[in-house]
């Protein structure tokens, strides 16, 4: 007979921590909130630091990197300017992920405190083509650099290729592809196969022997939907008791989550674990799981997403998610830029940012310091 798995809100302490912030912050001032926009008609914010803005920042600092492929290294060289006189272009997939948007949020304080202009272009809704022709305008614009994610690299390539020919210095921020189609000045992000394959170690460890039966939602196909899946089935492949029941896709959304937990839920009664690709996903499913009644469930994340991630472990609805620091990954992305551009980064590297197992023993300390975050939390948190 199949033994039940039951939740547990204790966690396992040996391998959730608190998140790594301390890898950035030398100084962190609070950034202004992204203006929203209509769905559909995409998001550009231009912001100028004022005259009276004074380039005081202290340094962000970051670990050595390691050389990306020589086909996707592409070396940095001194622009010449005052780091006041650049201009910082950042391109997300879209504006409906406030994960990207805290990233965004993290560029945006440091460059103010360097005094560089700084702008925010991305489609409203996820759409790989219409970023295409966004990173083609603002390479006809003319910036100094560009920080971008993409959820398409071929479809991409083209374009960041026409805009490093133009001189342009082009960063990948929230990512670890060591292969881009084409010559980037660095790349920033999390280990994304091995991270999440320490949130499968530690669903293996918290399930100790019982049987388990698991879904994966996954993100759109692509890179970093086979890293994080690929990480989850690594981190569970050792466990004989871990069976994989089902994989569905849900478009890295809550309302794609929830669709597709759904159907999976209903075909598959059995999976009492699912492990979703971004916490927008496991959000949906923990929606689909109170819809279905299921109290049984244990759901798994990616990112640590303050409101989908973070604050529903809080609450005891997701047991765990790799968090990586959003916020702190794009102060760490644009200090590499500006070093890029000053001549003190030589470039062609990847430069890896915080990602930690969090879950209920350690979210406190996490959402308590408000102003680490971004979003901010939706409500209070005590430290204590």
């Amino acid at each position: 007979m199949r033994t039940k798995l039951s939740r547990s809100r204790r966690g396992l302490t040996t391998l959730a921590g608190a998140t790594a912030a301390a890898f950035v912050l030398a100084a962190c001032s609070a950034a202004s909130e992204p203006t929203s926009t209509d769905a559909g008609a995409g998001a550009e914010e231009e912001v100028a630091a004022s005259e009276e803005q004074t380039a005081t920042a202290s340094r962000i600092d970051y670990p050595a990197g390691t050389a990306l492929s020589a086909a996707a290294a592409g070396q940095c060289a001194d622009l010449g300017k005052d780091i006041s006189e650049m201009e910082i272009a950042y391109l997300p997939p879209a504006t409906e992920f406030n994960y990207y948007l805290a990233i965004g949020a993290g560029i945006e304080a440091l460059a103010a405190e360097n005094g560089m202009a700084y702008s925010l272009v991305a489609p409203a809704k996820d759409n790989p083509a219409e970023q295409v022709g966004m990173i083609q305008d603002i390479t006809t614009r003319g910036v100094d650099m560009i920080i971008m994610s993409t959820h398409d690299p071929g479809a991409a390539a083209p374009v960041v290729e026409a805009a490093v020919e133009q001189g342009i210095q082009v960063h990948l921020v929230n990512s670890d592809i060591p292969d881009f189609p084409t010559p980037v000045n660095s790349v920033v992000g999390y280990l994304q196969r091995s991270g999440d394959a320490k949130v499968g170690e530690y669903a293996v460890a918290l399930a100790d022997g019982a049987e388990v039966y698991y879904g994966i939602l996954e993100g759109a196909p692509g890179y970093h939907n086979d890293e994080r899946s690929g990480g989850w089935r690594e981190g569970v492949a050792s466990a004989s008791n871990f069976i994989e029941a089902a994989s569905v896709v849900g478009g890295w959304n809550v309302d794609g989550g929830n669709a597709a937990a759904m159907d999976m839920l209903q075909a598959h009664p059995e999976i009492t674990v699912i492990f979703a690709a971004n916490d927008y996903m496991a959000q949906g499913a923990v929606q689909a799981a109170k819809a279905l009644g299921r109290d049984d469930i244990l759901i798994y994340g990616n990112d640590g997403d303050v409101n989908s991630g973070l604050e529903e472990i809080a609450a005891g609805n997701i047991q765990a998610t790799l968090d990586t620091s959003p916020y702190a990954m794009g102060q760490i992305a644009l200090q590499v830029a500006i070093d890029c551009a000053t001549g003190d980064f030589a470039g062609g590297e990847f430069i890896e940012s915080p990602g930690t197992v969090v879950d209920g023993t350690g979210v406190l300390s996490i959402l308590c310091e408000p102003d680490k975050l971004f979003p901010k939390p939706n409500q209070e948190y005590s430290c204590n």
